[in-house]
């Protein structure tokens, strides 16, 4: 006896219900956000680096400003140096004191965190945030609204704007 069911066909032929070459078996590749993702796991990270950004160098400066727990910031720190973010500098003896120096990975990451800012004052903000953070630029001491744009046009792009394909593994961006 046949128990009826919702499917016009029978159930064992349609176990993938996506189209053709929609999706892949094995799983894909890790790409750059994941690789971004592994370095950049946490809150604290985006923080710390935030702090850095503002020319915080200091330990106990950084740990107060934070309010984080001093054994969190420890760890935190000890893995942006290892990833490269940070360069541990020696700026007192006797007792060493440490202060943490951005590095050139980590400086190539500000417009990822001003991009996060100007997305969360856009779309988070609250009338109580009405004191955001303004972002002055020293050359000209303007107030800089930074923006993404085309290497090649310089017209402000957007999701709607980029199509993404594979690049194949020898060749470079251009």
């Amino acid at each position: 006896m046949r128990i009826g069911t919702s499917f016009d066909s029978d159930p064992a032929e349609a176990t993938n219900q996506l189209p053709k070459g929609n999706h892949t078996p094995a799983r894909p590749p890790r790409d750059a956000v994941e690789l971004a993702v592994d370095v950049l796991s946490d809150r604290w990270t985006f923080l710390i680096l935030r702090e850095a950004y503002f020319g915080v160098r200091r330990y106990g400066q950084m740990q107060r400003n934070l309010g984080i727990a001093r054994n969190v910031l420890a760890d935190r720190l000890r893995q942006l140096v290892s990833d490269g973010m940070f360069e541990r500098v020696r700026y007192r003896t006797d007792p060493d004191w440490y202060g943490y120096r951005l590095t050139e990975r980590a400086l190539d990451l500000y417009p990822v965190i001003v991009g996060l800012m100007r997305w969360a004052d856009r779309h988070l903000a609250t009338e109580e945030d009405a004191d955001a953070l303004e972002l002055v630029h020293r050359s000209c001491g303007k107030p800089a609204e930074p923006y993404l744009a085309c290497s090649h046009c310089h017209e402000p792009l957007t999701g709607r704007d980029i199509d993404a394909t594979v690049r194949s593994a020898g060749s470079s961006p251009s």
